[in-house]
């Protein structure tokens, strides 16, 4: 039996109809699906753009680093400049310490920019491999010590000094924590030994302790515009090879050359050898560091000469037509004389007693003079007193007591023994006698930063100072007199002792000189001299002064065994005067040459002017002096006392004073001539 299909139940309005309930959470749901799509979609546009941002800095066009960001590790890009025309202007930004520059405008010392790397190992997460990594940029680093400092239980270590930018960058790259730099700076000397003793040298702070890094430590750390100097590095490198030529041909233990104009009194070159290079100044020798043209103090020898005939010209004690006794002259149980080659007549006039170079003769014009006028003449020359320059290093001169200044003295200082003087006030003596009379203030400054030294004195007034001539230019030799010098010291290299000095169209004029050593027990030493030339070029306009020394030259066969200044200085002298002239725009006039030598001539033996009672013989008061001095010394023979204290005046040993005047007989060479 079938059974009729069953219907499904009905289904109640509640199972069809959703409650009020689900129904809102289902529309919640709903606003809160869109509002996700439209903050996705917002968050989607904000990427996009950021994107496309990056994008654009990074690839498509880079945007450069801002400038503050680089500055203090990155110098900025230098500006193309082919024809030199800011040669001078090296002040970088990023240091502090002023450039120093010659008078064409090149760098001579300069302020580099470095880091100081340091850490903090209470950071370090590695030691070792930090200290392994830092090694990869600074091959130099003691990779064991790093790691001991970075284990160290402190929070700063110094781990590198004065690495460079490009070392810096490549460190940063590590991405070492604990790693930070600290800018600074580094001074080097580009030319390296070219005026090093005139550079000096400055601390690891870079504070001066020698030469113009000290004079001008405060100028150079406070304006960074770069400090020009007077020294031309083209005439400094030539006069270096000239005199690094002539000590190695003579094996000399030192030497120095200074150039210095004539009317500015700016130093033009200073050469002091040995000499060394100016970034290893903490590591040079003492010996390499002293300055010989300002520190040494040496026995001028006969170049002092060219004073005591000055002095006797302007306080009118002689004139060039007097005659001066060249006999030895005995003083107590010493002696002066020349060398027993010279073969001198027995008097001569004030021209033979420079160009022969004569002791004794020379010795008679100061004891006519007197030690009075003798000391207010070198006084006022300054060679009492440290001779004015910008180097700290410049020494006071060594000279006899006041008091004890006698008769002996007077006369060994009239021919350069028992006074010791630096090489560069000599050169200022010299460049006075041929000038016009002007005594002038050396200077290392060129003519533009001459004003940059603010502690200077205002100069005074010199109504009579010419023009381009410094206003502080004292006169203290007449014009006239300084014409009479001038044609005496061409005279010197003309027929003199200085004719190897000569340079054929520049009509060099000088003197030269020859003093025995001092040994270290106190006496002078036997054939061991300092050997010296002092002279102006061109003497018919002088323009600039020259001094060459050699210290301690040995013989050569080209000299004949002399160590005598006429063959050792004098033609280092004329080498250097060839060289460097057109350097300084001077060139050789040989077509003028009979012309110009009729304007600087003077007669060996002057006539005497109608009126005029020449010195001479019979009539010499400096010999009066001395036989009046002979007799006091020996009307107290019998007081042990006194006499020591006469002697001790002399300044000398115990010996005869055969000092070398350098007489060159170079119109009859012979193996025993000697200059």
């Amino acid at each position: 039996m079938n059974n009729p299909p069953h219907d499904p139940p009905a289904r109640s309005a509640q199972d069809t109809i959703p409650v009020g309930g689900s129904l809102r959470t289902l529309m919640a749901q709903d606003r809160m699906h869109a509002r996700l799509v439209v903050v996705a979609g917002v968050f989607c546009v904000l990427f996009s753009a950021i994107g496309l941002k990056l994008t654009m800095a990074t690839i498509i066009s880079p945007m450069p680093p801002q400038q503050q960001q680089i500055a203090p590790q990155v110098p900025p890009i230098p500006k193309s400049d082919p024809k030199g025309m800011i040669a001078g202007d090296v002040a970088l930004p990023q240091v502090h310490r002023a450039s120093i520059i010659d008078r064409t405008g090149q760098v001579l010392a300069m302020s580099l920019p470095v880091a100081q790397v340091y850490a903090n190992p209470q950071e370090m997460i590695d030691a070792a491999d930090a200290a392994h990594k830092l090694k990869t940029a600074l091959p130099t680093l003691n990779e064991q010590e790093t790691k001991r400092r970075l284990s160290l239980n402190k929070q700063f270590v110094y781990l590198a000094r004065d690495i460079s930018p490009a070392q810096e960058l490549a460190i940063n790259n590590l991405g070492i924590p604990g790693i930070y730099f600290e800018p600074g700076e580094r001074r080097r000397y580009p030319m390296g030994s070219v005026a090093a003793q005139i550079l000096g040298g400055v601390d690891i702070d870079d504070h001066g302790v020698a030469g113009v890094e000290r004079f001008f430590d405060k100028r150079l750390d406070s304006d960074r515009a770069p400090l020009r100097l007077s020294v031309d590095v083209r005439v400094q490198n030539v006069v270096h090879d000239e005199l690094q030529s002539a000590m190695d041909t003579f094996q000399a233990i030192g030497a120095c050359a200074i150039v210095m104009d004539v009317h500015t009194g700016e130093i033009i070159t200073m050469v002091s050898l040995p000499d060394y290079d100016a970034n290893d100044f903490g590591r040079a020798a003492p010996d390499a560091r002293f300055n010989r043209a300002v520190t040494g103090m040496y026995e001028p020898g006969s170049t002092f000469k060219l004073q005591t005939v000055a002095m006797a010209l302007q306080d009118g004690v002689a004139h060039i037509w007097d005659s001066f006794s060249s006999t030895p002259i005995k003083i107590g149980r010493f002696t002066i004389s020349d060398m027993k080659s010279d073969h001198f007549a027995p008097w001569l006039s004030l021209p033979e007693v420079m160009a022969y170079s004569s002791n004794p003769a020379a010795a008679h014009i100061a004891l006519d003079a007197g030690a009075a006028r003798q000391q207010d003449w070198l006084r006022s020359m300054g060679f009492f007193s440290r001779v004015p320059i910008e180097l700290s290093e410049a020494g006071r001169p060594i000279v006899p007591s006041v008091h004890n200044w006698g008769v002996s003295t007077t006369m060994t200082v009239a021919f350069g023994h028992g006074v010791a003087e630096p090489p560069l006030s000599i050169v200022r003596g010299t460049a006075a006698t041929a000038n016009g009379g002007f005594l002038l203030k050396p200077t290392l400054l060129a003519p533009d930063t001459a004003g940059q030294q603010a502690d200077a004195p205002p100069a005074p007034d010199a109504t009579d100072t010419p023009p381009g001539m410094p206003a502080s230019a004292e006169r203290l030799i007449s014009a006239a007199n300084s014409d009479i010098l001038r044609r005496i010291l061409r005279l010197d290299v003309a027929k003199g002792t200085g004719q190897k000095a000569e340079s054929p169209g520049y009509y060099v004029g000088g003197k030269t000189g020859t003093a025995e050593k001092i040994g270290p027990h106190g006496g002078y030493l036997k054939h061991v001299n300092v050997s010296a030339f002092t002279g102006i070029f061109p003497m018919n306009a002088p323009r600039y002064a020259i001094y060459v020394m050699l210290d301690s030259p040995k013989p050569t066969a080209q000299t004949h065994g002399w160590t005598t200044a006429g063959w050792n200085a004098a033609p280092t002298a004329s080498h250097m005067i060839t060289r460097i002239a057109p350097m300084l725009g001077l060139f050789p006039d040989t077509q003028h040459a009979a012309t110009i030598e009729a304007s600087l001539a003077i007669p060996m033996r002057p006539a005497v002017p109608r009126g005029y009672r020449a010195l001479g013989p019979g009539y010499d008061p400096g010999t009066a002096h001395l036989h009046e001095h002979e007799r006091e010394v020996t009307g107290h023979a019998g007081h042990p006392h006194t006499a020591r204290k006469a002697t001790s005046t002399a300044q000398v040993p115990a010996r005869d004073l055969h000092a070398s005047n350098d007489v060159d007989r170079l119109a009859a060479p012979h193996p025993r001539d000697r200059g």
